[in-house]
């Protein structure tokens, strides 16, 4: 059972969470968030033009760049920790802080150097102001991983709502005041303010500084492969980006990031929150090597089932739903979304694996395979750009991580007794759901009707078919919320 420490010293027994229990907290918060951020998005790309919607993407890239790898990787330890989490978490904080310090002063200074490489030195003041997020991100990272050991999802949500909504009614309202990117910046600062000061008032624990060399050293074991990797991860994630705003300008890069957000919304929705359940749903059943591989194929099975045939009904829907939403000077975004969508269906089932990779102590292995993706990914991406401009972008990104990454992702499961037999049966359902939502939703928008009729008449079916195959998933679903951390948490305040 979860022990909590009391003010007089005496430890109280008491349930702890519940993975099911978490997700469903968990994907609440992401549905409404993303909700929220695509309405004001809408507004924001309605106002500001794709010039201006690419300025801010040059500094959200170099944002993403330094948090991918900010906090050195150590606040994993605290999620797959298998005792009590209070013996490293002064430790984890100062290392973290420290990391964020020291990166986001260099990415500062870097900011001029980068914003030229991308064709937009008008840039350079948003990417400083932006960066100012790392140092937040952090001082909480300790505390936001104790949350998502402890599946504590009910206050993230609490927390993220108002990071987003406050972030978004901000930047809406100084961008209708003309200040162009610079009106996002200001609104993702201030609501990651706001985020930081609320992670630390939630934290299971008081929040501390200190330092332990031997546990340093431990975590600094674990946490180095891991933050190379998600440098790795970030390249391969955003090197489409780069090379959209270095090859084809800040307007071009507007288009695909448009796009490029369209895609990763249901991509969010699914992945986001398992991303925070999924680590320690495998650290719940690490010492069970049977119990954690039919673990993994529930999840498998599950994901494909909730993913799959809304990722293929937006790709078929894409250009009404462009149309619709943003009106006709972002069309040239619409032909990148029908690429972007099936790449951002591969990312899905490479994070899962990623996150079990890690969580068996795979770091060096999960480092190897993306550093191959990206080896591969660069020059694809390069030629597809210079033969097809962003069009010609996201058809690279797409077969690289199709045909690419994720292969060498599911191979790298056999060497843990995961083999890829074992994982197809997850499969062949949600596969012919998505094949069917998506020609229909393409046949759809070919209809002489209004776009809202043909994204209608999509929609309709495509959660028909998601309804049919979450019912048959019925039992997944069960086992996995069954899975909690209570024989093995401790959390000591």
């Amino acid at each position: 059972m979860a022990q909590h420490r009391l003010g007089s010293g005496k430890t109280a027994k008491a349930p702890g969470p519940s993975a099911g229990g978490a997700f469903g907290w968990s994907l609440a918060n992401t549905l409404i968030s993303r909700l929220g951020t695509l309405g004001i998005g809408i507004v924001l790309a309605r106002v500001l033009g794709p010039e201006q919607f690419g300025t801010f993407a040059i500094a959200l890239v170099a944002l993403m760049a330094v948090l991918s790898f900010n906090e050195l990787g150590v606040s994993l330890a605290i999620v797959r920790w298998p005792s009590d989490p209070a013996l490293i978490f002064p430790t984890v904080n100062t290392l973290s802080l420290i990391g964020s310090t020291v990166f986001c002063a260099l990415a500062w200074l870097a900011a001029p150097q980068f914003t030229s490489l991308m064709g937009d030195p008008e840039a350079t003041q948003v990417v400083r102001l932006l960066i100012l997020s790392v140092l937040i991100n952090g001082a909480v990272a300790g505390p936001a991983a104790l949350l998502q050991r402890s599946f504590l999802e009910r206050p993230r949500m609490v927390i993220d709502q108002v990071n987003v909504w406050v972030g978004a009614i901000v930047s809406v309202l100084l961008a209708l005041m003309g200040l162009g990117a610079m009106a996002l910046a200001i609104g993702r600062l201030v609501g990651s303010v706001l985020s930081g000061i609320m992670f630390l008032a939630a934290s299971p624990m008081r929040y501390r500084l200190g330092f332990d060399r031997q546990k340093a050293s431990a975590l600094l074991k674990f946490g180095l492969p891991l933050a190379g990797s998600s440098i790795v991860v970030f390249l391969v994630g955003y090197a489409d980006q780069l090379m959209a705003g270095a090859l084809l300008g800040t307007i071009a890069l507007g288009f695909y990031v448009l796009a490029f957000n369209l895609s990763s919304w249901p991509l969010n929705i699914v992945s986001q929150p398992l991303r925070r359940v999924a680590p320690a749903v495998f650290a719940a059943v690490q010492h069970d090597p049977q119990r954690s591989q039919n673990t993994l194929r529930g999840l498998f099975a599950v994901v494909a089932s909730a993913s799959i045939p809304v990722f293929t009904a937006l790709a078929g829907a894409a250009e009404p739903l462009v149309r619709l939403i943003y009106g006709e000077v972002w069309m040239p975004a619409a032909a990148v979304l029908m690429w972007l969508v099936i790449a951002a269906l591969a990312r899905v089932f490479c994070e899962l694996v990623y996150d079990y990779l890690v969580v068996a102590g795979r770091t060096s292995v999960v480092f190897t395979v993306q550093l191959i993706g990206l080896i591969l990914l660069v020059p694809a991406l390069w030629i597809g750009a210079e033969l097809g401009g962003i069009v010609g972008l996201a058809a690279a990104q797409t077969l690289v991580w199709f045909v690419i990454i994720l292969p060498i992702y599911l191979r790298q499961l056999r060497n843990l007794g995961v083999h890829f037999l074992f994982l197809l049966k997850a499969f062949w359902r949600p596969g012919l759901g998505g094949l069917a939502t998506g020609l229909v939703c393409y046949f759809a928008g070919e209809l002489d009707v209004h776009p809202l009729m043909s994204l209608a008449l999509g929609g309709l079916f495509t959660l028909l078919v998601l309804g049919l195959l979450l019912w048959q998933q019925r039992g997944e679903i069960a086992a996995i919320r069954n899975i909690s951390r209570n024989d093995e948490t401790t959390v000591t305040a």
